[in-house]
């Protein structure tokens, strides 16, 4: 068994004779043991036979000088490795309610939901991570400040004495401007919502009603606003999409255009953080939404006047909850106890997923009352009255407490044999009673206990899934899968991240060294590489640890994460869009938990995302004659494509494919020495390369002044195709 990406040490070979050799040998001892064979052609039946046993030795000598692979996976199990099961990927889902309901309404745990099936393609199914309670929101304050502050302090009650409140919720009074009459970039106003309702990560409506369809100043389809919720640490954009204003920036143009009257009010659709707490500024106490007068783009018109409202009022039409690609299976029958040690059962769906709290099982004894047993990774630290067993999450099987014969025990029955024959007839049954038979069952341990025989065994629930399959695209899931009352339709605006496939052999072989040299503790920039992508169960590709810093962030260790994405759209020359390799919440404090016991003391751990950078190319290229066919041009075009999708790429980019290097320029070169590889190319015209980056929440695409694009000490080249962005790549023929 040869592991090429290893280094390997030098080793002694049993027998270094070749097959050459072999076959020498034998000719030179025909004439000794059969002279009367004088035909050494290869065309000889007998040097036919020699050539074919040499090969048969050759062979053999060749795996006498191997570990088997079997020997070799032993070892790793006396290291305690495992394969790891397929990561679950998580998005976030958004339920509409078909109309907003009088109470509160829940969506239980474990509602499943799943992407359109194809004829080419099985549905994808996600379930739901926890309840979503949809509330009944109401406004308490309405409150407006000159400048709009982290953590505001001044802020003026427009609701006092001016507003009434009716009995439906609907707050109306006096005409109100939301900013100064001569407005300005950092007005802002907030509504302060009823700290009793569970509004947690639920889609409200705030319908405004105006006094008139008047001018404001602004372009309606792109006002200089924008909508936040404060969610414990900083405040959210809540603000989905720009459609989901129907107000067009307070102007009520669309209602104007359309002939309607602005006192009849129109939306504006928020999402709200799915962890809202209830929080006090100055002495207002609620959950808080702000609406603020952004700084105005070069190409965008600010407000003139301040735009104002008669009536506000709010309403609930929907959520939006945590999802894991997975499907929940249910009292599962395992079989019956026979009563003996390390008794094993299949589940019927694996791989199994990571068990929670409520998924566990249940052993039953005749006549006896259900009893529920205890996963452990292990039977090393069981005693034989210990309800534990085992899960093996890969292949799904699940095993009781072995029965162990123990080699010190073997020493011990041993000097109990000698003790015996020394012992006189009448002695001897004396010793043999008073010894009994614990002291012969105490040759053998039992790790764990045994269910007893006859007992019914039932897994109480279990959930399979996972995979790189679940990193699936924006608007994908929108089937429900489960029947729930009252919801119209479900989508996800974000894609599904951080799914991987299960650990293959060559992985764990990969891992086995850092695991080795980090002892489970987080010393070096090395082990807290390899711990961060072992705590994240194989959710994480890559793991890269800042130098060191002194002065202010001195103790503070800074980790680059990227997770696993979904690289089919490699293929599909789409690349990967560097939304879907975002760290989610969910594996940030799961990977920060995991180094957090094993980190020394006084040290902080802080992760963070690299700096994407995008890059485009455009160039021409010329085929070879033979490649004047338009369908085999387009293969080549298409090739040429895939290939650049792939070499710039954080996951499969680079000369190596193991992901482009950190901070690694890009020159035209690379470009060249690419597509230099590609059957059928002639040469190249102009390598033009387009750099993208993220300013705000905006990317820009522009010709850097000179031709390499570096993405900085931090930063990593990415590919993907977006039309509007004009991120993709630009190949035209010759």
């Amino acid at each position: 068994m040869e592991f090429d990406f290893l280094p390997n040490l030098p080793k002694s070979d049993l027998d270094d004779r070749t097959f050459k050799d072999l076959v020498e040998e034998c000719i030179l001892r025909i004439p000794r043991y059969c002279p009367e064979w004088t035909n050494y052609n290869p065309s000889d039946p007998g040097i036919t036979l020699i050539e074919l046993f040499a090969w048969l030795t050759d062979q053999m000598m060749l795996r006498f000088n191997q570990v088997p692979r079997r020997n070799y996976v032993a070892f790793l199990e006396l290291l305690g490795i495992r394969l790891q099961a397929p990561t679950p990927a998580k998005t976030d889902v958004t339920f509409y309610l078909s109309s907003s309901l009088p109470e509160t309404y829940t969506i239980p745990e474990g509602t499943e939901i799943a992407t359109l099936r194809t004829e080419t393609e099985e549905a994808i199914v996600f379930s739901t991570d926890r309840q979503l309670q949809i509330g009944n929101p109401s406004i308490l304050h309405f409150l407006t400040a000159e400048m709009a502050e982290d953590l505001p302090q001044i802020l003026r009650d427009r609701f006092g004495g001016l507003w009434t409140l009716s009995a439906d919720g609907h707050w109306s009074g006096r005409e109100l401007a939301f900013f100064n009459e001569q407005p300005h970039a950092g007005n802002c106003f907030y509504l302060v919502f009823d700290p009793g309702q569970p509004i947690d990560g639920n889609v409200i409506a705030v319908n405004f009603q105006g006094e008139a369809a008047t001018s404001t100043g602004i372009n309606p389809e792109a006002p200089p606003r924008r909508w936040e919720a404060w969610n414990g640490r900083v405040w959210e954009p809540v603000l989905m999409r720009e459609r989901d204003d129907r107000t067009k920036g307070f102007s009520f143009s669309e209602i104007a255009r359309a002939g309607g009257n602005p006192l009849q009010g129109a939306d504006i659709v928020l999402h709200m953080p799915q962890f809202w707490p209830v929080t006090q500024f100055a002495t207002y106490q609620g959950r808080w939404v702000r609406c603020v007068y952004a700084d105005p783009l070069p190409n965008q018109s600010g407000y003139i006047s301040s735009p104002r409202i008669v009536g506000l009022s709010v309403r609930a039409i929907g959520g939006t909850v945590g999802a894991s690609q997975s499907e929940l299976i249910t009292n599962e029958p395992l079989g019956e106890s026979n009563g003996k040690p390390g008794q094993t059962f299949q589940l019927m769906g694996s791989p199994a997923l990571e068990r929670k709290e409520k998924e566990y099982i249940l052993v039953t004894p005749p006549g006896e009352l259900p009893q529920r047993w205890y996963e452990v990774m292990d039977f090393a630290n069981s005693g034989p009255q210990d309800r534990h067993y085992t899960i093996d999450s890969r292949t799904g099987t699940v095993q009781f407490g072995p029965l162990i014969r123990e080699p010190g025990q073997i020493q011990q029955q041993t000097m109990l044999r000698a003790k015996l024959q020394m012992t006189q007839a009448a002695d001897r049954e004396r010793l043999l009673n008073t010894i009994g038979e614990e002291t012969v069952n105490s040759l053998e341990r039992q790790y764990g206990a045994v269910p007893p025989r006859g007992s019914t065994i039932t897994m109480v629930a279990y959930r399979i899934g996972g995979g790189v399959k679940g990193n699936v695209q924006v608007g994908s899931i929108r089937v429900l899968k489960n029947s729930v009352p009252y919801v119209a339709n479900i989508v996800n605006y974000k894609p599904g991240r951080n799914g991987a496939n299960a650990e293959s052999l060559e992985e764990a072989v990969i891992r086995v060294p850092a695991m080795l040299r980090t002892r489970d503790r987080a010393v070096t920039p090395e082990d807290f590489e390899a711990l961060t992508i072992k705590a994240a169960n194989g959710a994480i590709a890559r793991a890269r640890c800042l130098p060191a810093k002194g002065g202010s962030e001195a103790g503070i260790v800074r980790l680059l994460v990227i997770p696993h994405a979904n690289t089919e759209g490699i293929a599909r020359s789409q690349g990967i869009d560097p939304d879907q390799l975002a760290l989610s919440p969910q594996l940030s404090e799961q990977i920060l938990a995991y180094l957090n016991e094993r980190r020394l003391l006084g040290v902080q751990v802080c992760l963070q995302e690299p700096e994407y950078v995008g890059v485009a190319v455009q160039t021409e290229v010329a085929l070879e004659a033979e490649y004047q066919n338009p369908r085999a041009q387009q293969e080549i075009l298409s090739k040429l494509q895939v290939a650049l999708y792939r070499f710039l790429n954080p996951l499969t980019g680079g000369m190596e494919g193991k992901g482009w290097p950190f901070g690694r320029p890009v020159y035209p070169s690379d470009i060249v020495t690419l597509f230099q590889q590609i059957a059928g190319v002639r040469y190249l015209g102009v390598v033009q390369l387009f750099e993208l980056r993220k300013q705000g929440t905006n990317w820009v695409r522009s010709l850097p002044q000179n031709p390499v694009i570096a993405p900085g000490p931090l930063g990593l080249v990415c590919s993907w195709q977006n039309a509007q962005l004009r991120s993709g790549h630009i190949i035209n023929l010759i």
